[in-house]
């Protein structure tokens, strides 16, 4: 999968933050290059997180696996609902853009 492989390389090459909370106060301040939240996460924790990015105007792309498969791409034993790219580094952004909102 693709998406995966993007993703892996931006937590590799790139600057991350993980988790709902950093991900909101990362919108605030208009840091994200974009945002991956997971397919179960918490509905309130999405829904505040689209707001913030939709007034960022930060895109948000929407993972097709669970949060556990989300920690499990970006290399952390725990489950991961939602994370924003700060810096790509290697990683082609603009493939994961394409599938998602703004």
């Amino acid at each position: 999968m693709e998406d995966i492989d993007i993703i892996k390389r931006a937590v590799e090459t790139g600057k991350t933050l993980i988790g709902s909370r950093s991900v909101r106060k990362s919108l605030s301040s208009g840091k994200p290059k974009l945002v991956i939240v997971s397919s179960n996460c918490p509905k309130n924790a999405a829904g505040a997180i689209a707001n913030s990015a939709k007034a960022a105007k930060v895109p948000v792309y929407p993972f097709g696996g669970t949060s556990l498969e989300l920690g499990e791409v970006c290399g952390r034993p725990f489950p991961i609902s939602a994370m924003a790219v700060i810096s790509p580094g290697d990683a082609n952004l603009a493939q994961l853009a394409k599938g998602a909102r703004v």
